[in-house]
């Protein structure tokens, strides 16, 4: 199946404390942190989004997404005890791969954004695998925001 874009991404968004485990010394989010996040968000938009459950996908199916390709831009700091928003949609479906836009946010302000290629991955044989039905089905169905 070729690769396509997606007409109208739907969006996936939650409300994330900032935490003093995800800050640095100087009182602002460690970088590293957000990837840990933007992790958390995945999980989230794969459990309540898309309705499948990561655990299971990983547990069960032994389907793993792990990431192949990642690009951020930094572009203001977040702080401990901020409700920032975290979001994403994806910007391109292919055979064996999903690309993520994801962000973070305070209000309009940008706090984050970053590109990340997902390859669904049979784990046991930690080999590329074509995106599994359900899995597509409910990307292509697209599900509103969640809270």
């Amino acid at each position: 199946m070729p690769e396509r874009q997606a007409h109208r991404p739907a969006v996936f968004e939650r409300e994330v404390l900032i935490r003093f485990g995800h800050c640095d010394p100087a009182g602002i989010v460690f970088f590293p942190q957000y990837l840990v996040l933007f992790n958390y968000l995945v999980e989230d938009w794969m459990d309540q989004g898309l309705k499948l459950g990561y655990a299971h996908f990983i547990d069960h199916r032994r389907i793993g997404l792990p990431t192949v390709s990642l690009h951020c831009d930094f572009t203001a700091p977040s702080r401990m005890g901020e409700h920032v928003t975290m979001g994403l949609a994806v910007h391109r479906l292919g055979r064996k791969s999903i690309t993520l836009d994801l962000w973070c946010r305070l209000g309009d302000e940008q706090r984050v954004k970053a590109r990340q290629v997902l390859v669904t991955t049979q784990l046991d044989r930690m080999e590329a695998v074509d995106i599994p039905a359900d899995l597509r089905a409910a990307i292509d169905r697209g599900h509103p925001a969640v809270g």
